[in-house]
Parts: structure tokens; sequence; C-alpha cells
């Protein structure tokens, strides 16, 4: 594996304890075994990029963060998956092939929506 995606063990449990969770409800949110989770944690083993992106994705993180490229630890993506937000995936997909009048009516409602719920 190349040192630019090699995975920072401290970062991996920096990420971890700012959510709040345990390393045995980290494993399960990945879908590994604790056993698996615990050895990235401790620096035992060296998870593949794919491993890393599926930490970073599970914990609210980036790569660049977990491997050290970036000192942000906040995610700067979101992943919408159709299978698991179908509505949600459809809006951005139109979103994308639309003109930029009805992004920014879209923008504009969420910026009311927000103002209501403070």
């Amino acid at each position: 594996m190349s040192d630019k995606f090699k995975l920072i063990p401290e970062r991996l449990t920096a990420a971890r304890e700012k959510l709040g969770l345990n390393k045995a409800e980290t494993a399960r949110l990945i879908n590994m075994s604790k056993m698996s989770y615990g050895r990235y944690e401790s620096g035992e083993r060296s998870p593949s990029l794919q491993t890393i992106q599926a930490l970073a994705d599970g914990l609210d993180t980036s790569v660049d963060y977990l491997t050290g490229r970036s000192s942000a630890m906040l995610s700067d993506r979101i992943i919408i998956e159709k299978n698991t937000d179908p509505e949600l995936f459809d809006l951005i997909k139109k979103c994308r092939n639309s003109d930029s009048g009805t992004i920014n009516r879209l923008k504009t409602y969420y910026e009311k929506i927000l103002q209501s719920q403070r």
C-alpha cells in the first residue's frame, strides 16, 4: 500500500470517540468484526484503501483525515444511495440536469426550512 494511504490509528480512534462509539459499535456500523476493527485501531493491521474508505464513511470523516493528508476531521462529502434514500437520490440527480434557477429555488426552500426550525 502506498504511504499516502497509510492509516493513522490514532486518527481512527479520535474519529470513533468523537461520535461516542465503542469499538464493537463501530465494527457493526461498518460491517466488520470487532477483532478486525480493533487491529486497525491498534495499528496491528493495515487496511486496504477500500477499507479505509469504508471506515471514513462510517465515521463521518475522510480518507485524507485518516491517512494524515488533512487535519480536518469532518467529511467533505456525503454519500446518498438510491437503495437507502431513493427520493433524495432522485432529487440530487434531477438537480444535476437542471438549470441554475431550479437549484437556486431549492436552496431558498432549504434556507426557509432551516429558519423555521430555529
